[in-house]
């Protein structure tokens, strides 16, 4: 779709692909607009064109803080910020609401740590918090309703306008099994509880699609209804590796090969070579991304089992993620995918020099995602030349794909 020239300090290797020299980044795409955050500063570009729109300062944040999660809503962008509180009390986290077409602030809420903004509008904000999940107006920055999830944070899956809380002694950091889930209408706030039939749920919550909740435990995968926590199927070695949203999809990783199951009855539709190389499933089409000078992003046909379309060559791409679980580069609700290329690699001692910030390329992102959907590091703080990473980066690029 479009390319932008990043600002800052990038290296570029055939393992890590192009990174942020130091910290961070988190993109999104979603509504009309790309967000991107890194530090303390959020830029946003028009979703079709690249078109740079604005760039914003997060400001009132003490010294060590810094974003961690970026999405872009209709309307509007949110980002979740770090701001650390000691070294026994860790990290907070406060979710900043900017509009979409300016990039000005709205509201700031306090927030869980792994938790933010599950949904936003103009009008509204809902936050998944430490103890509980809290819908805002954004105009008078007031409470619209409230649901306490208990004294610890708890783990948490979306699935369309419900949100499912695990109600589990010691939360999601705990050993205790999840013996109950709490669903929560994010329009309404009306909130149901559910329990399984059998005591407690197996393993711990993976993902939640069309009316049903996965736990992912060491014998494998097991499926329960959302509505009355009835075991539906299980699938033993199996592991949760992407969810098809527009073809109502589940695909499972099992040994080499990806099983692609229907949810509410885990019947085989067909089973798919696996790949170290491919990404989330998307209508029916996985996206590809292979490593190294030659690397270039694909779409593979699920069904036809065959490469149905690639990018012109992609030197060292590289996704942003959101550590949080939330938004990021491949979003399964957006069309638009977010890497990082490099167009011209330099050597050591021109790392010393950067690119400068222009308002047509902002960003600088940092960690990769896995088949199996999890996150690895691979963007912590490494300074150019000796002891770098790799060879430094003096064209690294923003690079939009439709996939």
């Amino acid at each position: 779709l479009w390319t932008r020239l990043l600002p800052g300090a990038w290296t570029a290797s055939d393992t890590g692909g192009t990174e942020l020299n130091r910290g961070q980044a988190y993109a999104a795409a979603g509504g009309q607009v790309a967000a991107i955050g890194f530090g303390l500063t959020v830029a946003g570009y028009a979703a079709g064109s690249g078109n740079w729109l604005w760039t914003t300062a997060l400001r009132g944040f003490p010294a060590g803080a810094s974003i961690e999660s970026v999405r872009a809503w209709p309307g509007v962008v949110t980002a979740g910020v770090s701001v650390p509180r000691g070294r026994r009390r860790g990290a907070a986290r406060v979710e900043v609401v900017l509009r979409a077409s300016t990039g000005a602030r709205v509201r700031a809420y306090r927030a869980a740590q792994y938790g933010g903004a599950i949904a936003a509008s103009p009008a509204a904000t809902v936050i998944v918090g430490p103890t509980s999940v809290t819908s805002y107006d954004n105009k008078t920055g007031r409470v619209r309703w409230r649901r306490r999830t208990g004294r610890v944070s708890q783990a948490w899956r979306m699935d369309g306008s419900d949100l499912y809380v695990t109600v589990a002694a010691g939360g999601y950091l705990g050993t205790a099994p999840v013996t109950s889930l709490r669903q929560i209408s994010l329009q309404t706030g009306a909130q149901r509880l559910i329990r399984p039939h059998g005591g407690s749920f197996a393993g711990t919550l993976s993902g939640a699609f069309d009316g049903v909740v996965l736990f992912s435990g060491v014998r494998g995968i097991t499926a329960y209804s959302g509505a009355t926590g009835r075991q539906l199927w299980a699938r033993a070695g199996a592991l949760l590796e992407s969810i098809d949203e527009v073809q109502e999809r589940l695909y499972l990783a099992k040994g080499s090969k990806l099983l692609e199951v229907q949810p509410a009855s885990g019947a085989r539709v067909r089973v798919v070579p696996g790949s170290s190389g491919l990404y989330g499933v998307r209508g029916g089409v996985a996206l590809g991304l292979d490593q190294g000078a030659a690397g270039d992003a694909w779409g593979y046909d699920v069904s036809r089992q065959r490469v149905i379309w690639t990018t012109p060559q992609l030197p060292w791409p590289h996704y942003f993620v959101d550590l949080s679980g939330i938004g990021g580069s491949a979003d399964p609700a957006s069309s638009t995918v977010l890497i990082t290329s490099c167009a011209q690699v330099g050597t050591s001692a021109q790392g010393r020099g950067s690119p400068s910030a222009s308002p047509s390329g902002t960003a600088s992102p940092a960690g990769t995602v896995s088949p199996s959907g999890t996150v690895s590091h691979s963007g912590t703080a490494s300074p150019a030349g000796p002891g770098g990473s790799g060879p430094v980066c003096v064209r690294p690029e923003l690079v939009a794909i439709h996939r």
